[in-house]
């Protein structure tokens, strides 16, 4: 079963609520209800489910990267304060 999205929904129930013999009518409504639509969601600047799919892989991977880094500075930290002297008074 093809799952239909929910604007394609709309555009069907707009188009049964057009008489049968105005077929051009409905076609032009859907026509036109897709491109305001188109233009709506072009102007809320949206991203694709692709792009926020990519971009949340590359912030699941840098925050690994931070969380590891983090811990090699710690790692580097305490090797350095157990080499040195304590400072002398």
């Amino acid at each position: 079963m093809t799952r239909r999205l929910p604007f394609e929904e709309l555009f069907s129930q707009v188009g049964r609520f057009v008489p049968s013999g105005a077929a051009t009518l409905g076609t032009d409504v859907k026509k036109n209800l897709r491109a305001l639509l188109s233009a709506t969601l072009t102007r809320m600047d949206l991203v694709s489910r692709e792009e926020f799919d990519v971009q949340s892989a590359l912030l699941v991977r840098t925050r690994a990267r931070l969380a590891a880094l983090e811990r090699q500075v710690t790692a580097l930290e305490a090797e350095l304060n157990h080499r040195q002297p304590p400072p002398v008074p």
